[in-house]
């Protein structure tokens, strides 16, 4: 059986394991999964495949003018932000083309409207751009060096779109 699940404190050793593996120089420390797992637990998932952790998803309402820089504590999450913030998403190449990328970005859509927000912002990273764009999402400054520097891009959609 495959499917997303509310993430828990004992999947944190199994998320930083898959982001080491998935996103390389961008991956954070155990302590930034735990702390937005802490802050905002409605926006954190797992991906499960055959009873096995296969990836995961951090989000959470933030601030519309920019993103959380990478491995950094929030302290808090913000009230009446207007945009929703989707932190990561890692899969491993097991849960790829599964429908986990669709499913998990419904469920994105689900939470910001919750919340209030008209605005899902992410940092793509690796390539992922590409990906993003064919969800709907827009370079919020074309060109430019995104706020993990160079080959990341900071993007947007409408959670309506």
């Amino acid at each position: 059986m495959s499917g997303w699940r509310p993430m828990r404190a004992a999947d944190l050793s199994a998320v930083v394991a898959i982001a080491d593996e998935v996103h390389g120089v961008f991956t954070e420390p155990l302590a930034v999964y735990a702390e937005r797992l802490a802050l905002y637990p409605d926006g954190c998932r797992i991906f499960e495949a055959g009873g096995t952790i296969a990836g995961f998803l951090v989000t959470h309402p933030w601030h519309r003018d920019a993103a959380p820089k990478i491995g950094a504590m929030l302290e808090r999450i913000p009230e009446a932000t207007g945009s929703y913030y989707l932190h990561d998403i890692a899969l491993l190449p097991s849960a790829r083309g599964t429908g986990a990328g669709a499913a998990a970005m419904a469920f994105v859509l689900e939470q910001a409207a919750a919340a209030g927000c008209d605005e899902v912002m992410l940092v793509a990273v690796h390539g992922a751009d590409s990906y993003w764009s064919a969800q709907g999402f827009a370079y919020a400054a074309p060109g430019e060096d995104g706020p993990y520097g160079p080959g990341s891009h900071l993007m947007r959609r409408r959670v309506s779109a």
